[in-house]
């Protein structure tokens, strides 16, 4: 068992790492439209260059820093590299039948599920707070799909909806083997690759208009977002991985407004900020429960 000092320099190192892959994340749905592509095509040749970024880097740390890093460590690896590569095609099904607001807004639902998954999974069981917020967000997600109804928009709310739930597993899974997963989701994308190109009818299919956006995407951006993100449950709990997730929620929007002028609607608007502000509220208590927690446990020595 650590000791406390090296525990938090431990969780903070895990909160750094994963706070950087959240931020970096938040840009890949504005390139992702910039690259003016149709959905299967952005799917093929995103997926096959963060897959190529993947095995460069992992060949360089091999070969010129003698690392030996794993790609897919173990049974625990395969279910990882599973779910990530079926979340990314749920999520990039989505970005092409949702807005931008309601996407975001969904799959800020991912701590919550998260937070039932450890339970299930590893046994974490939430606090009654955390039910109470779960509660509140499922009114946020069902004003969003209800929108959706009205607008013809609720097939992408629905695939946004399992995207959050498939990663909240691999974010899962990856805090219960308790291993290396960073490379697990950029050889994933490897799942997503062919089945792209596969209904696209191959390279000669591929429709993008723009293909430096989805380059700067797929070998820059995704890789070290995702490599982050998934080397995070290493050093921190699944749900607060998930809640990293969040800057996308809120920074993503306000990137596609400034970009391509596109507001979300008043009650996606209204479901969005129900689901912020519960996630908000719960996040604060968790910190200052952690914070109380962790002083009643410090020695107290005599003056």
């Amino acid at each position: 068992m650590q000791d406390p000092l090296t525990a938090a320099a431990s969780h903070r190192k895990g909160l750094l790492i994963t706070a950087f892959g959240g931020l970096m994340l938040t840009i890949d749905i504005p390139l992702l439209r910039l690259s003016q592509s149709d959905a299967w095509s952005a799917l093929a040749v995103r997926s096959l260059l963060t897959f190529f970024a993947a095995v460069v880097a992992w060949s360089v740390l091999r070969l010129v820093f003698k690392k030996h890093v794993p790609i897919i460590p173990g049974k625990a690896g395969i279910l990882v590299v599973s779910l990530y590569g079926f979340a990314s095609i749920t999520f990039m099904l989505a970005v092409f039948n949702t807005t931008t607001a309601n996407l975001v807004f969904i799959l800020a639902f991912n701590p919550m599920f998260s937070a039932l998954l450890a339970w299930w999974l590893i046994g974490e069981r939430p606090k009654p707070q955390t039910f109470l917020a779960m509660l509140v967000m499922i009114v946020g997600v069902l004003l969003i799909v209800f929108d959706g109804l009205k607008a013809g928009n609720i097939t992408g709310d629905l695939l946004a909806l399992a995207s959050s739930f498939i990663l909240a597993g691999a974010i899962t899974a990856s805090r219960k083997a308790r291993t290396d997963m960073g490379f697990a989701p950029l050889f994933a994308a490897v799942v997503p690759a062919m089945i792209g190109l596969t209904m696209v009818g191959g390279p000669a299919g591929l429709v993008v208009d723009e293909p430096v956006w989805l380059v700067l995407n797929g070998l820059i951006i995704i890789p070290i977002a995702f490599w982050c993100l998934a080397t995070g449950p290493q050093f921190i709990s699944g749900p607060e991985v998930a809640m990293f997730y969040l800057l996308e929620t809120i920074l993503t929007p306000i990137w596609i407004w400034m970009i391509f002028a596109e507001a979300p609607t008043p009650t996606g608007l209204i479901g969005g900020a129900i689901i912020v502000t519960a996630l908000v509220t719960h996040s604060v208590w968790q910190l200052l429960h952690h914070r109380r927690r962790a002083r009643s446990l410090m020695p107290r020595h005599p003056v």
